[in-house]
């Protein structure tokens, strides 16, 4: 048998302090590794992170400002393939030279331009829009179903130098396919800089669904976007 004394000497083998600790310890650890978990996915969707809004430094600084919304030349004299390849095209330097033989032909900041046309090494471009190589986009499918220019790259034709406007994470994509009634546009109107959606835009995107061919049931598959 343990004496009172032994009962008691047993009684002190932790200190008062230790239950706090403990209390401490149950609820402190789960509150850090919300904390910590916080942080993360608020830096993850931080501008510093996605760069939307950022400029992107190029060779040659090329203004859409100035080329789409002054000179009002369409998208598709640059990207030529937008229409029917996966990818939008970036011009040749022969597409630069159309213009600038006889435009600002001996302005310092195009001498990249002048350089690529006599040596015949392509201009090397940085893309702004950079996906990863798990998902796959294809421009043609989007632009033929009425989804405007702008609805992904922003306003370009106000960007004196080229920047993203959406993060183009996941879940931004899967809000169109999942509502494409709010997002479509008659096909005159894709490369518009200027269209605004009418007031009955759900009832415009439910007619264009069908007008345009949209299947809806496999928008949201996983295939659709990760083959």
């Amino acid at each position: 048998m343990h004496s009172r004394s032994d009962a008691a000497d047993m009684g002190q083998l932790f200190r008062k302090r230790a239950n706090a600790i403990a209390r401490l310890t149950v609820v402190g650890i789960p509150l850090i590794i919300i904390g910590v978990s916080g942080c993360f996915y608020a830096f993850a969707r931080s501008s510093f992170w996605t760069k939307v809004d950022a400029p992107v430094e190029q060779p040659v600084p090329f203004s859409h400002k100035h080329h789409v919304g002054d000179d009002g030349i369409d998208c598709r004299y640059c990207h030529t393939s937008v229409e029917n390849s996966a990818f939008a095209g970036v011009p040749p330097t022969e597409t630069c030279m159309t213009c600038h033989s006889q435009i600002w032909k001996d302005a310092p900041v195009l001498q990249p331009v002048r350089d690529s046309w006599q040596t015949g090494a392509p201009i090397k471009w940085v893309r702004v829009h950079d996906l990863p190589d798990y998902v796959y986009f294809d421009h043609s499918i989007h632009v033929n179903k009425g989804v405007g220019c702008a609805t992904c790259h922003g306003q370009v034709n106000e960007m004196p130098l080229t920047f993203k406007t959406q993060e183009l994470y996941m879940r931004w994509c899967l809000n169109c396919h999942r509502h494409p009634q709010q997002f479509l546009r008659p096909k005159s109107e894709v490369v518009s800089m200027d269209y605004r959606a009418p007031s009955d835009q759900l009832t415009l995107g439910q007619r264009l669904l069908k007008q345009n061919n949209v299947h809806t049931a496999g928008l949201t598959d996983c295939y659709t976007c990760h083959r």
